[in-house]
């Protein structure tokens, strides 16, 4: 474990996020509470392993979050990987890492209410000499139920088929212009086998570039206001975000809703992985 003297922590205040964003000092004077847990969210072990913020566990996007279908994992499966990560009812959840939002939203998603992310990124974490190890974490396990799904801010399949080309409803693409464009299947620039590219019909892009400070921090409220075209923030209809595994679909979520006050949002958590995969969902390309 690497240990520097550490700040005087400051509480997460009133402004942007109303406490939901947690800076680095806080998080460092309280890595010892013991009703606070700390989240990793990658696509993979490898950061993790090379090192992470002290006491926190990994939840692996791909083999943790989604099934072999790339479909987000049942309840029963949510509330094992929720046990072994030492979080129960009364927990204050951090998350941070590569997709902290999917973790805040599947938390909200079934009812968990005090759950935050690191208002900066790894990179900076460490730079300042915040508290790190290479010791993968194992805290003790509990039980604990999850409540039941909240479908005001989840979308199924079912419910995007019926949103197309409909006005009380926008559909947000959030993906590169190369992946809304049809010119490749995952961010990486890759194909799917059988899988098919381009984007939903009557999808509006909306890239969600330009929302980061260089620390990694959000940008201010007004900065994130310039970042999405009127279209998405004005008006009452609401909106359906999708990516292509859900980590981007839930980030701007994140910022919408809890950033921005822009409600009523979904996310789509299938997005591209499992609508591109599926015959016969209607698949538009320029």
């Amino acid at each position: 474990m690497n240990t520097a003297p550490q700040e005087a922590a400051s509480r997460p205040g009133p402004g942007l996020g109303d406490g939901v964003l947690v800076g680095p000092g806080w998080l460092a004077g309280h890595l010892n509470d013991a009703g606070l847990r700390v989240v990793e969210v990658d696509v993979s072990p490898a950061a993790y392993d090379n090192w992470h913020i002290d006491g926190a566990v990994l939840w692996n996007v791909y083999t943790d979050l989604k099934d072999a279908g790339y479909r987000t994992v049942g309840t029963a499966a949510l509330e094992r990987l929720v046990a072994r990560s030492g979080i129960g009812p009364d927990s204050t959840v951090v998350f941070y890492g590569y997709a902290p939002a999917l973790g805040l939203w599947l938390m909200q998603l079934y009812g968990h209410s005090d759950v935050r992310i690191l208002d900066c990124s790894r990179d900076t974490w460490r730079a300042e000499g915040r508290p790190w190890s290479t010791a993968a974490s194992e805290p003790a396990a509990g039980g604990y139920r999850l409540g039941g799904e909240d479908r005001r801010i989840r979308a199924d399949r079912a419910t995007v088929q019926d949103a197309i080309d409909q006005p009380g409803t926008a559909l947000v693409d959030v993906r590169s212009a190369a992946e809304y464009r049809g010119d490749c299947f995952w961010p990486s620039g890759g194909m799917e086998p059988g899988g098919r590219a381009g984007h939903v019909p009557s999808a509006a892009h909306q890239p969600i570039d330009g929302l980061y400070n260089p620390d990694g921090s959000f940008r201010s409220a007004a900065e994130l206001r310039g970042v999405f075209s009127p279209a998405v923030l004005d008006g009452g209809r609401e909106l359906i975000t999708y990516c292509t595994i859900g980590g981007r679909a839930a980030t701007a979520w994140f910022v919408l809703t809890h950033l921005l006050g822009r409600d009523p949002v979904r996310v789509y958590d299938g997005s591209w992985a499992e609508w591109g995969r599926i015959p016969g969902t209607a698949v538009e390309r320029p």
